[in-house]
């Protein structure tokens, strides 16, 4: 080997070395629950669910186009695990990504606003390429809170990815955040240009309890 390849070997894995920490640092600043990836996804599980159509999400094309995707179906189905690992990826990938509850979002941006740092907070959640928001509806927002989930959708419109995590279909939203005019608002926005996924299957959090109580040797 001539000393110039040697110096571009070293190059490149020192470029590889510093793209490695990148990845690594933005995961632990990303709030993200785990760090699981798509292809940990047990499909068998959920045969309603197309591989494909999780393997075309993976290509990020909804990240360049900063369009949003919308994970629906009950609890335990693994709506979370798809939004975490399309998440890695775009990590991976370079994209600047944040994780937050429904729930932790409306907590913080509440309490923003008593202390007069109401958009300095909001920037966290605006900044990011692509924002997950988990757990939409587990819990019922009242109208302060349904409006700031509004402003969040709506500045991130076209600006940047969202991908939501619900429990509850779309016609339930009017219900959940105690306004039928905001809620038409914000699914307006949200799924002008968006890939909803539903998923209707059996409960991985249930399988997993019943593996373990039907052990003989969790019962010794």
């Amino acid at each position: 080997m001539g000393y110039l390849d040697f110096l571009d070997l070293l190059l490149e894995e020192e470029a590889g070395m510093r793209e490695a920490r990148r990845f690594t640092n933005a995961l632990k600043l990303s709030g993200l629950p785990h760090h699981k990836r798509l292809d940990e996804f047990d499909y068998a599980f959920q045969p309603d669910l197309e591989p494909r159509k999780i393997r075309d999400l993976a290509t990020l094309e909804f990240v360049r186009a900063k369009s949003n995707i919308a994970l629906l179906g009950p609890p335990g189905v693994g709506k979370t695990m798809l939004a975490v690992g399309l998440a890695v990826a775009a990590c991976q990938a370079g994209f600047s990504i944040y994780f937050t509850t429904l729930d932790d979002l409306v907590r913080r941006l509440r309490t923003a606003e008593t202390t007069g740092r109401f958009n300095r907070q909001l920037q966290t959640y605006l900044r990011p390429s692509v924002l997950v928001v988990d757990e939409v509806g587990y819990l019922p927002l009242d109208r302060d809170e349904a409006n700031m989930l509004f402003q969040l959708v709506s500045r991130r419109y076209e600006r940047g990815s969202l991908i939501i995590t619900s429990n509850k279909s779309f016609v339930e939203w009017g219900s959940v955040l105690g306004d039928e005019v905001l809620a038409t608002a914000i699914l307006d926005r949200l799924l002008h240009h968006c890939d909803v996924i539903t998923i209707n299957g059996p409960s991985y959090r249930l399988k997993d309890h019943h593996a373990l109580v039907n052990d003989p040797d969790h019962l010794t």
